[in-house]
């Protein structure tokens, strides 16, 4: 496979420049949005997001309303995919049997184990600068 197949791109608008980071506007929609009757359907939607791609050394090349696509490795989308929702399920369904296998309390293991997600958030939160350096972005 072709370096260039393995990633995922989007298409946006520049919405806003600073310094060496680009705010890109995207339209994310779902799979079925492209179908013809998903105006009929609730399944199909879209949101608009916006992407910062930093560390741009020639931001100087673009102006707010420009169309550029913006890209990143599927690699890194698995990452942040796991990073987001995969170890958290993990935390999340580790506490709860550990707290009911210690208490036998489904309500209190229900409650730890949402509660053990906000340290986890938490530390993402604290982390997200090291980790901004290694899942990022690219204006193609």
């Amino acid at each position: 496979m072709n370096n260039k197949d393995s990633r995922i791109r989007h298409s946006g608008v520049v919405d806003a420049i600073d310094g060496e980071c680009v705010r890109v506007r995207i339209l994310q929609t779902s799979a079925c949005a492209a179908c013809k009757i998903a105006s009929h359907c609730n399944a199909s939607e879209s949101k608009e997001k916006i992407i910062e791609v930093f560390r741009v050394a020639d931001s100087a090349r673009f102006k707010v309303g420009d169309t550029v696509v913006v890209s990143a490795s599927v690699g890194m989308a698995m990452q942040a995919l796991f990073y987001g929702f995969g170890l958290p399920f993990i935390v999340l369904v580790g506490v709860l049997f550990a707290v009911y296998a210690f208490t036998s309390d489904e309500s209190l293991s229900a409650i730890a184990g949402l509660a053990a997600l906000v340290p986890y958030y938490a530390i993402l939160y604290v982390l997200r600068d090291r980790m901004r350096g290694k899942m990022s972005f690219e204006i193609e």
